[in-house]
């Protein structure tokens, strides 16, 4: 079935002068605007599209690619404010409503937030709303420690920031464990440190667990190597510099430095490593 706020590969079912019909299965037929059409494009063609409601409230297509697809979580900016709600620019000709009950706080033209895409049951209009929670999972997650997964920045807290799980959960960045700027709406990867008696997340961008440190162990000689035997980095190195280096928490870096030097591999000099020469 076709999917309103999602893409979709749909067939050609009609040409006329003003674009093109696409089977739309349960929505019926839907029109692909000529200015979208593909070159050569023609009937029984198999297209791939996006569904939304023109400002008629007719289902439309379009090849044009919008920021986010409904389920998603994006940083959308104000583009006006009205007596119905804010709407966001989503790169799509019709601008993307909030209603101002799905507004956490009051959205302010020209200023960005983080919002959900959801389609709306009663009007069947795709919509947004920034009370994230309500778009959560509510019931128990089944995430283990240092397990990679997808995360969104969220929110900027006095703690470091909140982030989204997977799409489904939240989770704490702790600001004294971050060596790397963030910014809310960013997707990037991380790992869960560790879960609380409350079932509460821990986040690291780096993984805790040793079985990475060979890797990095690896790494740090590469980098030996290529330097003429000397990095002019060591255990004492601030955590900036070793993850500017590296993208690897000092700690990690301390337990990669051991083990190389364990294996008489390496010196640990007042200013930085040296590789010893087999």
């Amino acid at each position: 079935m076709a999917a309103i706020g999602q893409w979709n590969e749909l067939k050609v079912v009609k040409e006329l002068d003003f674009g093109l019909y696409l089977d739309g299965q349960d929505l019926g037929e839907v029109l692909l605007p000529r200015r979208y059409v593909p070159d050569n494009c023609k009937p029984e063609d198999i297209i791939k599209v996006f569904i939304y409601l023109d400002s008629e409230d007719r289902y439309i297509a379009t090849t044009e690619k919008p920021f986010a697809c409904v389920g998603d979580f994006a940083l959308l900016k104000v583009a006006a404010v009205n007596n119905i709600g804010a709407f966001l620019d989503w790169g799509l000709p019709k601008d993307l409503l909030v209603p101002f009950r799905e507004q956490k706080q009051k959205m302010e033209a020209g200023r960005s937030y983080l919002v959900y895409l959801y389609v709306d049951e009663d009007s069947q209009r795709i919509a947004a709303s920034n009370k994230l929670n309500k778009f959560l999972d509510k019931t128990p997650h089944d995430f283990s420690e240092n397990q990679e997964v997808d995360l969104i920045i969220a929110k900027k807290t006095d703690l470091g920031y909140k982030a989204i799980i997977n799409g489904t959960h939240w989770g704490v960045l702790y600001e004294n464990e971050l060596f790397q700027p963030l910014h809310v709406g960013q997707a990037i990867k991380g790992f869960v440190k560790k879960i609380r008696e409350d079932q509460k997340v821990d986040l690291s961008l780096q993984t805790t667990g040793y079985e990475k440190i060979p890797d990095l162990a690896e790494s740090i000689l590469q980098q030996l190597q290529s330097n003429n035997g000397f990095l002019p980095v060591n255990d004492k190195s601030s955590a900036e510099t070793i993850y500017a280096r590296f993208s690897v928490s000092k700690k990690s870096f301390k337990k990669a430095v051991g083990n190389l030097y364990k294996k008489r591999l390496i010196t640990i000099e007042k200013d930085g490593l040296r590789l010893i020469k087999l």
